[in-house]
Parts: C-alpha cells; structure tokens; sequence
C-alpha cells in the first residue's frame, strides 16, 4: 500500500492553558486536495503552522513518504517542498512582485531581467495576470495573493497549504482560484485547503477533515457527505434562524447625510466621487462591489480617517465633515474595520485593554481619577460571552486568538460603544457560520434598536439576506441605489462590472 504523502500523527499543541491541538492525526496523498473545515479556533491554522514549521509541536510526529521528519523553521518545509499561503499575506508593499517572490531566495549577483522573465512565465503558465515588475502597492488584494502563490511556485513546492485563501476575493477571483487549486493537484501535487466556507469545500476538495475544539471530528470522501452533514459536524451550536426586523417607520427618520462627496489624491483619479445618500434610522444600507472600488476610503471618510476634498457629512443633522475620530466617536459612531490587524486591534494588548482603547478618555471607565477595572473586566467578560469569543478570559493577549475570534471582539466593542450610527466594514471576512451567524444577529438588533447601519461587503448573500437598499460601488462612483428586493447576483454582477442603467436606480 503506498505511503501518505505527508502525514501528522499525534499531533498536540497549547498555549498557556488553551489547548490549541490534541491528538490530531491525519494525512495527505499525492495529487490531493484536502479541505480543513471547522470553526475559527477550531485548531486548523495552528496544525498548519506546525507543519510549516512556524510553531513546534508540544507532542507528536510528522511523516513524508512513510518517513519520519522534522520541521523546526518554514527553511526546513521548503526543503521538504512544502509552502503555505497565509491569511495575511507577508509581502513588502514598495517592492515589485519580483523583488518579492526572489526575496532570501537568490544569492549573489541577480540578473534581474532574467529573474524578472521567468516569475512572469510562471504567471502566464499559470494564468495568473500579474506583472512582474509591478510593484505591490499597486495591486489589488486578489493580485497579491497570486503573488503568495507564485512564491511558492517559485521555490518548486509540490504540497502547498492555504489558509482562508478566499477571504478576500472576488466572486470571479475565486472561480480562478478553484482552477489553480484543482489543475495544480492534477500535477501530482498536494493542496491542503484550509476553509470554513462549505460551498468551496464541496467544489474543490476531494476529501474533508472536520476539526472541533483543536481535534479531528470527521474525515470524510467528498462523495460521501453534504453540506448539511459537514455542518453538523463542524458546528458545535446550532445555527439560529435569522429574520430581518420590521422597524417603526416613525424611526426612519435620516440619521446620517452624505452630500457630493470627493476624494482625490494630488492630480490622481478621484477615489470617490460625488457620492451622494442618506441612511434613515433603523436601515442597514448596503455598499456592494468588487474590492478596491472606494468602499475603503468611503469608510474612512465617514470615520474622520480620510480627509474629504469636497462635499459634506451629517450625523443627526449636525456637519461632521470636519471633526476629528475622537469627536466623531464622541457623537456615537462606531466603526467595524476590514483589517482587523491595522485598524482594529493592537495585538500586543490584552482584550480587555483593547476594549478601553476607543474610549479610553470616557468618564464611563473613571473611578476616583483611575481606571475601574472591574468594569473593564465585566464588559470585556460580556463580550466574550455574548459574542462566543473562544479566550481565556479578558486578559489573554490578542494575537493568541484566532483571526476569527478577534474579529467577533472587534464586533463586540462596536456594538458595545456604538450610539445611532456603526459602519460595518467586510464584518464576516474569515468567520465560520457559526460566527457570521452571530455577527449578522448582532447587526439585526442593532437594526431593531433603530440604529443606522453601513454595510460594506463582497458576499453578495449577506447583502441580500441584511440589507435594506444597496448601493453599488464601481471606480469611486455609484453605479445606482436600489432596493435589495428589486436585484438579484446577475444584476448586481452587471453594476459591479461597471454597466450602468440610468432609469432603474431609486433615490438615495
């Protein structure tokens, strides 16, 4: 019988008193396609990580070809051929896609034309449309992570681990994305697939291990399961049926006012303009379309981040267009950001520190001319609770909680702090269903408590499952705002591609 390719046995991992892997034991054959399904802190990442040698296990064992090895660096996986692609990509921003992908991997004197050509052959055999000599600042999000991809090409990896690799895709991105992964396997490579998302398992795996509270609950054929088994197994409580508010028009009332709003750079292409809608209390007003269209500078812009050029905002009938982040959160706008890492959380901090950061100069944390950490405790234990943040408690430091879990903390300060207005910026990005469940709950009682809401997101599902109306977003302009019930996915794929029909849109 041959040998897995690669193999875990045993495999167990903590840190401090949370049990990241327990006896985690399985494998991968050649020309494979393994989906890791579970939760976030499910354990899938972190098993990875051993593999890739970025952490080293407290017990157990790796095998190649039936032979027991050791991995103590990401050096000795790429040795071993082994690559991962991470959530959050590892590359240097002024450097071109080249300088990147040669990066500690060329000695000596470079030819870089040569260097150059053969990166954008590997791009073009793989029908990747990158260019090499572009540097990655200029890129957009999908772009880049076919960058992370042809590192790993580069270096010859034949197993190569992705973790969340569509998270920050497009639609057709992903479709792309799905036919690397299965042409690449076909080579007689091996692909472990690191997801939450059911519908991309059942698409591109050809077997499924499902992990649980850091330990193997299921490994199944794809032919022999479904969505809805998958499910069950992967999610420890049941998923709530969600149902969208019906708010007291009395409260429709407009919250927040955008009016003729620019943002432009130098002599550059605006990022927004003229963009002009109301949002009424008790409405979650969507913003669709394809990343880097200016859904991220119309959320700075309305969070005081970005400086307008022209045109004005109201909250509650008062002009912010001027005010500062401090006096925009003083008035009661909370903000829910797309990256976590760079504007949500300082990973160095505690959760509880984090959740003072926001509001750190209110007098709600003030007892006797200090900080009452009783209640800081109290409220970041509320958070933890309500929100089903897996962490030891308030106290544990933020980047020792999985991508997902920091998220729901982010979410858990919004609502917490927030007063009639929160922008809700990519929310579900790199959450289970279990997670996004409970995010999308809490955007619908905030719905339900009159609060008006933004909605920024590429899932075009939860659009449609949130939203109210929904503006479509495409080069910094809006292509036209409707009421959700009169769109579907070809419509809205149509205005998120640029066509535009001028007659069918509503007011904003």
């Amino acid at each position: 019988m041959e040998k897995p390719f690669f193999e875990l046995k045993d495999i167990s991992k903590y840190f401090a008193k949370v049990i990241a892997n327990k006896d985690v034991s399985f494998s991968v054959n050649r020309g494979e396609v393994l989906a890791l399904l579970g939760e976030n802190g499910a354990g899938k990442s972190t098993c990875m990580k051993i593999l890739y040698g970025l952490y080293r296990a407290d017990k157990g064992e790796i095998f190649k070809d039936g032979v027991p090895i050791i991995i103590k660096s990401p050096k000795d996986a790429m040795r071993y051929k082994v690559s991962m692609i991470q959530q959050h990509f590892s590359l240097v921003s002024a450097h071109t896609v080249t300088e990147n992908i040669i990066l500690g991997n060329v000695k000596g004197k470079i030819n870089w034309e040569e260097e150059s050509n053969r990166i954008q052959h590997l791009a073009d055999k793989y029908g990747f449309s990158v260019d090499a000599k572009k540097k990655i600042k200029d890129l957009t999000v999908g772009e880049q992570q076919k960058v992370e991809i042809l590192k790993a090409l580069y270096l010859d990896a034949n197993l190569l681990i992705m973790d969340e690799p569509t998270a920050v895709l497009t639609p057709q991105e992903i479709d792309n994305l799905m036919n690397f992964v299965k042409d690449y396997s076909k080579q007689g490579n091996a692909v472990i697939f690191i997801t939450h998302k059911l519908k991309e398992v059942m698409s591109v795996a050809n077997r499924i291990i499902v992990m649980r509270n850091g330990m193997v609950y299921g490994n199944v054929n794809k032919e022999d399961t479904d969505e809805i088994r998958l499910s069950k197994l992967m999610i420890e409580n049941s998923i709530e049926e969600l149902e969208k508010p019906k708010v007291d028009e009395l409260k429709k009332e407009v919250c927040v006012s955008l009016k003729n709003i620019c943002v432009k750079e130098d002599q550059e292409i605006p990022l927004l303009n003229n963009i002009s809608f109301d949002i009424h209390k008790g409405e979650i007003f969507g913003v669709a379309g394809v990343s880097g269209n200016g859904q991220q500078e119309l959320c700075m812009a309305l969070c005081g981040a970005q400086k307008i050029n022209s045109g004005s905002i109201y909250l509650n009938n008062k002009d912010i267009s001027n005010l500062s982040i401090k006096d925009r959160i003083g008035l009661g706008m909370a903000y829910v950001p797309s990256d976590r890492h760079r504007y949500g959380l300082v990973m160095s901090m505690s959760l509880a520190e984090n959740i003072l950061l926001k509001t750190s100069y209110s007098k709600q944390w003030s007892k006797n001319g200090l900080i009452d950490k009783k209640k800081l405790k109290d409220t970041t234990n509320g958070i933890l609770k309500d929100f089903r943040v897996k962490a030891s408690g308030p106290f544990a430091i933020a980047k020792e909680l999985s991508g997902g879990n920091q998220q729901k903390v982010i979410v858990g300060r919004e609502v917490e702090n927030c007063g009639d207005f929160i922008i809700f910026d990519q929310p579900t990005r790199g959450l289970d269903l279990g997670a996004i469940n409970n995010v999308h709950s809490a955007i619908l009682s905030e719905k339900e408590k009159g609060k008006a809401i933004l909605l920024v997101s590429t899932e075009l599902s939860e659009i449609f499952t949130l939203c109210d109306r929904v503006a479509v977003f495409y080069k910094g302009e809006i292509q036209g705002i409707y009421n959700t019930s009169d769109l579907n996915s070809e419509k809205i794929g149509l205005l998120m591609a640029g066509y535009k029909n001028e007659g069918e849109s509503i007011n904003g």
